[in-house]
């Protein structure tokens, strides 16, 4: 019998004896046989699984989801490609690195048919709902709805931006499929256009220029097409420079420019993103256009980064959010002369599907505090999750954060802290790009408006239900001192949940004009 046989005929009958355990288990306790294979399931999952990411825990996934999604997939991590059927793997993929799966399995196919016993038997069959406080109100006084002229079907809004600058434009979409950076001003209206080599999903705003981080091949892959290019004004109009500053890097999510070893020349700090490789990096500028990499962090899923002298010492500091197995809030303090220790500040689950955050002073106190989502649902788990939503942890003052507001909303991808109203305090706007479109249509974009003493209130409106919000962005659009939002329309993305709205008809941005004091 062939080794492929064996993993089918075992993978056939753990399976029968699982659900007819399943069955007895509604009359009879489980046998001191199951218990054991419990156990040793957990013991094994703790050693293997914890040494990658956050141990998780089975009550966070159902179990279809755990038995045809995440350990399936997970299995070629520990060298086991076939087990009930061949899993899924990129061993043919010559992006990634020889080594990337082990040469031979790290662990037996019955300490794999534990594992997947412990988590078939203790997880679920469906999660639970969410429970809010407050439920959402079809009401927000504080904006009005401005819908732009300009319209194109599948529109596909990567990037979006409110800039501020006297020179630059109001605002700025980048649409992936045109892989076109349209500029508007107050108006709405087009003031100029560049085409870009690839999706722009960021830009650096220099003092002359602006750096566009073009992501490559924007579907899930392991190749290195992304670039950093800069735009250019030539002749009134702008143009994509022919030479990219940085090119060969793994789905690039957001370049970010700083001194960071204090020589007086600009670095950058890089975030490729990646799929099943990605690193966080800064480029040493070495004068002459010439740079030299050196990496933070050789693993994928770095999604934002934000770069804050925290501690006083002036030295820029390096807080990084990373999603993809070992989630989590990530400091980097500068020692100087280019190092920097590593701290892990928060840490989440894999299964959380980390999407953003910010530092904002929500209590006052001169401390950054954080403000999180999560909500990622493209992956091997796409069923709603009772933790998504957005998150704020305190900072005690010594980079210790402890969790004191949490808001569900299924999918959530982004938040932004401001005092949208202007009463001192600050309200969050959020977008999810994972809707309950089917029964929560208004979880698409949510205003949380700060009431004191961290009770938020949630308000939407019926226009926010007309996109798929991938991207937002907050600004003064027209100069009248008050804070509006810039939604983002990626119209062609994968959806569990279908819309009664056609996305593709809909126009590629929606603007929340601030009507309030």
């Amino acid at each position: 019998m062939k080794q492929r046989d064996i993993y089918l005929l075992t993978g056939l009958l753990f399976f029968g004896a699982l659900f007819a355990c399943k069955d007895n288990n509604k009359h009879n306790p489980r046998s001191n046989f199951q218990q054991q294979k419990i156990k040793l399931g957990k013991q094994l999952a703790a050693r293997y699984c914890q040494s990658c990411h956050l141990l998780p825990d089975p009550s966070l996934l159902d179990k279809n989801s755990w038995t045809t999604g995440v350990l399936p997939n997970m299995g070629p991590r520990l060298g086991i490609f076939q087990y009930f059927g061949v899993y899924p793997s990129s061993r043919t993929d010559k992006n990634l690195p020889a080594n990337f799966y082990p040469p031979k399995p790290v662990i037996d196919v019955d300490e794999w048919q534990n594992i997947f016993y412990y988590y078939a038997t203790q997880s679920p069959d469906t999660l639970q709902a969410q429970h809010r406080q407050y439920p959402i109100q079809m009401r927000l006084a504080t904006f009005s709805v401005q819908y732009p002229r300009f319209k194109y079907n599948r529109p596909a809004s990567t990037y979006v931006k409110i800039a501020t600058g006297q020179s630059a434009p109001s605002l700025i979409v980048g649409d992936a499929l045109r892989r076109i950076l349209y500029f508007f001003n107050s108006r709405l209206q087009i003031s100029d256009s560049v085409h870009c080599s690839s999706p722009v999903v960021d830009i650096e705003f220099t003092q002359q220029q602006m750096l566009a981080c073009e992501i490559g091949n924007l579907n899930p892959n392991n190749g290195k097409s992304g670039k950093g290019k800069f735009l250019n004004r030539i002749n009134g109009k702008l143009q994509e420079d022919s030479a990219a500053l940085f090119d060969s890097l793994m789905r690039p999510v957001q370049i970010t420019s700083a001194d960071l070893n204090k020589d007086g020349r600009t670095d950058y700090l890089v975030c490729e993103f990646g799929n099943l490789v990605g690193a966080l990096s800064w480029m040493e500028n070495l004068g002459n256009n010439k740079f030299s990499r050196h990496t933070l962090r050789p693993v994928p899923g770095a999604i934002k980064a934000c770069i804050d002298d925290y501690n006083h010492d002036g030295l820029p500091d390096i807080w990084v959010l990373f999603a993809q197995g070992e989630e989590g809030v990530f400091l980097f303090t500068n020692m100087g002369s280019g190092n920097f220790s590593a701290q892990e500040v928060l840490r989440f689950p894999p299964a959380y599907g980390s999407s953003s955050f910010e530092l904002d002073d929500f209590n006052h106190d001169g401390y950054p505090d954080i403000l999180y989502t999560c909500g990622d649902n493209a992956d091997f788990s796409p069923v709603l999750k009772p933790y998504h939503g957005v998150y704020i942890f305190l900072n005690d003052g010594t980079n210790h954060f402890v969790k004191k507001f949490f808001f569900p909303i299924n999918g959530c991808y982004k938040a932004i802290a401001r005092d949208f109203d202007g009463d001192g305090d600050l309200d969050v706007a959020t977008i999810s790009f994972f809707a309950d479109y089917k029964n929560q249509p208004e979880e698409g974009f949510v205003y949380l408006e700060n009431k004191g003493n961290f009770d938020f209130h949630p308000y939407s409106l019926p226009e926010a239900e007309s996109g798929r919000w991938l991207t937002m962005d907050a600004g003064d659009i027209n100069g009248d001192g008050k804070i509006d939002i810039i939604l983002g329309n990626f119209s062609v993305g994968p959806s569990p949940i279908k819309s009664k709205v056609n996305w593709q008809q809909s126009p590629p941005f929606l603007v929340l004009k601030n009507t309030g004091r």
